[in-house]
């Protein structure tokens, strides 16, 4: 792809780094990022990838911007309240940048979908905020070859791990089965700080750059750990699980599971 006057005045502080060049921009231009979940995490990786001209941006998601979303999922505005998030990403990454595609999924990921959804795209991005679908997510990349960038976040602190299929860990290793429903507060239930969610959504995006421009290195067999707090960071390392159910010689689970409705199936069983 040749660069026109416009992609090189807006891209030019990339394009004059060393590892970047015009051809490093061309695999930005050429990349193909899913992005599930447009929320907390979600936004801010996916305005900087828009802003880097990552490609072709796809987003999933099924809720409808809300007010207290506003506090921190930057994709959104006081106007899009009511609107699919989907969308509402969209309108946003277009107007920041009008060279990405932006392909709407405005569904719920399933097991029924998701291998379906994530070989249209070169590495995939967990902005989700449960364990059922993050379980899901990793199980689908790992079966699919898809790399993975996880995050998660909590009050005042964030974590994420670069996911390589068959290159290392997977998130059973870390964690090999979801906690039981209610076990682990959700942000709705514990609170976010917000720049909490910035700081490891924008991460996100740095690991996914690295990935496609093939430089640095990633955080593969690596959890970083943020507590915003000390404004501190540390590693973790992370091995690989040679009994683990999904990513070893021998996984015992070979096809997607829905944890999200075994959640419900579950709440309802205790009603």
């Amino acid at each position: 792809m040749i660069l026109n006057e416009q992609q090189i005045d807006r891209y030019s502080r990339q394009i004059i780094l060393p590892h970047v060049g015009g051809k490093g921009q061309d695999k930005i231009l050429n990349a193909k990022v899913l992005i599930v979940g447009t929320g907390g995490l979600g936004a801010p990786c996916a305005f900087y990838l828009a802003a880097a001209g990552i490609g072709k941006i796809g987003l999933v998601d099924s809720d409808k911007v809300e007010l207290n979303n506003l506090q921190r999922q930057i994709l959104h505005t006081t106007a899009d309240v009511g609107i699919p998030k989907a969308e509402s990403g969209k309108k946003r990454i277009t107007a920041l940048n009008p060279d990405i595609n932006v392909v709407t999924h405005n569904l719920r990921l399933t097991s029924q979908n998701a291998l379906e959804l994530i070989k249209n795209y070169d590495i995939v991005v967990d902005g989700t905020d449960n364990f059922p679908t993050r379980f899901l997510i990793n199980d689908a990349c790992v079966m699919g070859g898809r790399p993975l960038v996880h995050a998660g976040i909590f009050r005042f602190d964030g974590q994420i791990m670069t996911i390589m299929p068959k290159s290392g860990p997977c998130y059973r290793c870390l964690f090999p089965e979801p906690p039981p429903p209610g076990l682990v507060p959700s942000c709705q239930e514990g609170g976010i700080l917000g720049a909490v969610a910035g700081i490891l959504g924008v991460l996100q995006a740095n690991e996914v750059l690295k990935f496609v421009l093939g430089i640095g290195d990633l955080l593969i067999g690596k959890l970083l750990i943020f507590d915003a707090l000390s404004s501190s960071f540390r590693t973790v390392k992370v091995p690989r699980d040679n009994e683990c159910a999904v990513c070893s010689d021998h996984a015992t689970i070979t096809e997607l599971l829905d944890y999200q409705q075994q959640a419900c199936q579950i709440r309802r069983d205790e009603k």
